[in-house]
């Protein structure tokens, strides 16, 4: 079973990857500090899950 996100955690991510497509990779921690840079989320565990989603869509960008 895959793992289940919230609608917001979703809703910012695919606005950054809309947003700022070019910028984000595969690799986490890069995303992580890019997530911090554009967005305001002061939560460590709200960045986080961003930043996984963020880099989970990528990574299947790149293979199609």
């Amino acid at each position: 079973m895959g793992n289940i996100r919230q609608t917001n955690i979703k809703r910012i991510a695919l606005r950054l990857i809309e947003n700022h497509a070019d910028v984000f990779t595969k690799d986490f921690e890069t995303n992580k500090t890019l997530v911090t840079k554009y967005t305001t989320i002061e939560s460590k565990v709200i960045r986080n899950r961003v930043a996984g989603y963020v880099t989970r869509k990528v990574a299947r960008m790149k293979v199609y």
